[in-house]
């Protein structure tokens, strides 16, 4: 029986050698089946690391960074990228990016949307088909961290910013490049009445993002979200306020699906 360490990743690589094998009569399907039962893990006493999870989703665990110290951040992103080429966290703060940086050294921070990437994929071709609209410009970091979540996950993004219903004639000026997108990530505070407007003039899917962004009524990110969960318009679907995180990984995975 071959047993995997917890702190020894299933890569593809490991899992072609365990079929291996089995095809070739060295080792029982049962016994085979009884290792992959065991997804492995890494403990770091206050993480428990899924590095299993590229094989079951496509894409590492990725770390959020709101509430963590900087050192648990960087311990975290350090496991993941000891097993995947590749490490996305948000909601992190420089501080948090300084710690990162000076264990992986080719670690980036987008301070718009407040993400760290490590990526050290070689081959790669982005898919086109993902774009991400913004109401206004300060609509930008959740924008952001969706446009840079959904590129990880190896979708090309084109970006459309500032094209609020309040002069909607930004907006319909770049109709031909919204009715070309697969999916669109639509981002709005205030009454957060762009998804719906987009969702009307398009026939792909839309995930609407609400945004605290707005004054007092707004109710951070409450108002646009009710708006855009009771919109008439078919074809969108809702997220959490200021979940861009949330959005891009949405609409990757739905624009890799086209396949």
């Amino acid at each position: 029986m071959v047993v995997f360490p917890q702190e020894d990743a299933i890569s593809i690589e490991r899992l072609q050698e365990l079929l291996q094998r089995v095809q070739q009569g060295d080792l029982s399907v049962q016994c085979a089946l009884e290792d992959l039962r065991h997804l492995p893990y890494q403990d770091l006493g206050f993480a428990q690391v899924d590095h299993h999870r590229p094989l079951r989703t496509g894409f590492p665990e990725v770390v959020f960074g709101q509430g963590k110290t900087p050192g648990q951040i960087a311990a975290i992103a350090e496991s993941v990228t000891s097993h995947s080429e590749c490490v996305l966290v948000t909601r992190a703060t420089p501080s948090a990016y300084r710690d990162v940086k000076r264990r992986l050294s080719d670690a980036r921070y987008d301070r718009t949307a407040r993400v760290i990437t490590v990526d050290r994929r070689l081959k790669r071709t982005l898919k086109p088909g993902v774009m991400v609209v913004a109401a206004g410009t300060a609509d930008l970091p959740v924008a952001a961290e969706a446009a840079i979540t959904a590129e990880m996950l190896g979708s090309q993004i084109e970006r459309l910013t500032d094209v609020g219903v309040a002069g909607v004639h930004r907006l319909l000026d770049r109709l031909p490049a919204l009715r070309r997108a697969r999916v669109l990530v639509v981002v709005a505070g205030m009454e957060g009445a762009l998804p719906s407007l987009v969702a009307g003039l398009v026939e792909a899917p839309v995930i609407a993002v609400p945004t605290s962004v707005g004054y007092g009524a707004n109710f951070e990110g409450l108002t646009p979200l009710l708006a855009m969960l009771n919109s008439c318009a078919p074809g969108m679907a809702v997220v959490n306020v200021d979940n861009g995180f949330g959005a891009g990984y949405l609409a990757a995975v739905i624009n890799r699906m086209g396949d």
